[in-house]
């Protein structure tokens, strides 16, 4: 699952939080086996707002951090492991993570979550 989260000549994509948000629910939506439930998602959508909320508090620790936030990837293959999430989600989350170098691209990633989780709530049937 592609999108980019830097900022191409100082603006980011203005689709970000929208289309390409939306694309991403759709897709990891798309299972139709039960796996990805919205309260499961929202568990790591929830990490990445503590880790945002830390690195806004103290930037200067974001070096510090990084290896921490990182160990969301470990985080989601266990529970891909025991199939509380898809590979579609496994994809999604990877994408992002390893994209953020930095306390903005942080900030920009919990912004196209908490975009995604929405789109993602309106598509996916009720839980």
């Amino acid at each position: 699952m592609d999108f980019t989260l830097s900022k191409t000549d100082e603006k980011l994509n203005p689709e970000l939080f929208n289309s390409i948000a939306k694309e991403a629910a759709t897709e990891v939506a798309g299972g139709g086996d039960r796996v990805n439930k919205s309260t499961q998602l929202r568990k790591f959508y929830d990490e990445i707002v503590l880790w945002d909320n830390k690195v806004l508090m103290r930037p200067e620790k974001f070096d510090e951090y990084l290896p921490f936030i990182r160990m969301l990837n470990a985080k989601v293959a266990y529970a891909e492991g025991r199939k509380l999430v898809d590979f579609r989600f496994v994809s999604l989350l990877n994408n992002g993570l390893k994209q953020v170098i930095n306390p903005e691209t942080l900030h920009t990633f919990k912004l196209f979550m908490e975009a995604f989780m929405g789109f993602y709530k309106q598509v996916r049937d009720k839980d």
